[in-house]
């Protein structure tokens, strides 16, 4: 039995299963099962954590494309954290896709008084190429949900896109990029690679008078790639709701997602960009 699958397994005290950690993820329905709020649930399965969810919008989604958005008006948004948090032990929060202002105030609201770990995926392009967030709210982002970060993931686009600057070429322009990030409040950044060019991709871990760290794995050749942004976000908060230190729930989940990237051919879900395998150490192949 592997590490990610010892993960999955439920803990025995005196015999009786001991209470999962809690993680919650406040982010956009994928119709399509493949990102949001279906990939963090199921990440957070397959690493042995309970999944709660609170719905920030509704997208009609495959693997192809994006065809429409409906943004959750946002009072019920609050009145989804506040019944989750109101009756839920909750140990880590991942955030996804925030569209508008509106949400992104509701989010910041419900969250002041939480002080576990805070994962913010900032969600703006889907794989498909549609546009997920609005202008408007980008400021909103920087302002309002960066000071609540733990950590903060984007890619290169959505780190540029950010700091309304180009995308970073090479690493030492990720890493420059990284600490402008940093500097807008959240107090740690991984700066994704997976948009750069070469065979290996490389993440860049950024924090505060820490030397960066660098997490490197072997690019896959797949398209099923639908949805690694949201694993990999989703899978570091699970890591942090089991009391994991950063570096190691980094570690844990980079070597998740590979595996789940390497097992993606073998579902076959849809004929556009298919999503990856969350449950590759759990389901008997086929």
């Amino acid at each position: 039995m592997n590490q990610i699958q010892n993960l999955s397994q439920t803990k025995l005290i005196d015999g009786n299963a001991a209470s999962a950690p809690i993680c919650v993820t406040i982010a956009g329905s994928d119709s399509g099962g493949g990102a949001g709020i279906q990939a963090d649930l199921k990440t957070f399965s397959a690493l042995g954590v309970y999944g709660a969810s609170v719905i920030t919008a509704i997208t009609a989604q495959n693997t192809r494309t994006v065809t429409a958005v409906h943004d959750v008006p946002a009072p019920i948004v609050s009145a989804q954290i506040d019944v989750v948090f109101g009756d839920l032990d909750v140990a880590a929060v991942k955030i996804g896709m925030v569209s508008v202002p509106e949400t992104i105030e509701a989010i910041a609201g419900g969250l002041a008084h939480f002080s576990g770990p805070v994962v913010l995926d900032p969600v703006m392009v889907a794989k498909s190429g549609d546009r997920l967030l609005s202008d408007t709210a980008i400021s909103a982002l920087r302002e309002m949900l960066f000071p609540l970060a733990t950590l903060l993931t984007p890619n290169r686009p959505e780190a540029a896109c950010l700091l309304d600057v180009d995308a970073a070429r090479n690493e030492d322009e990720a890493e420059e990029q990284g600490h402008a990030l940093l500097a807008l409040g959240a107090k740690a950044v991984l700066m994704k690679g997976g948009h750069a060019e070469g065979d290996v991709c490389t993440d860049l871990l950024i924090r505060p008078d820490q030397p960066t760290l660098r997490l490197e794995a072997t690019r896959i050749s797949t398209k099923n790639t639908h949805g690694t942004g949201c694993t990999l976000s989703s899978a570091i908060a699970a890591g942090l709701a089991r009391k994991l230190p950063l570096d190691d729930a980094l570690s844990q989940a980079h070597l998740y997602l590979q595996g789940a990237i390497r097992a993606a051919d073998q579902l076959a879900v849809g004929s556009g960009h298919g999503p990856v395998h969350h449950f590759h150490n759990l389901w008997e192949r086929v």
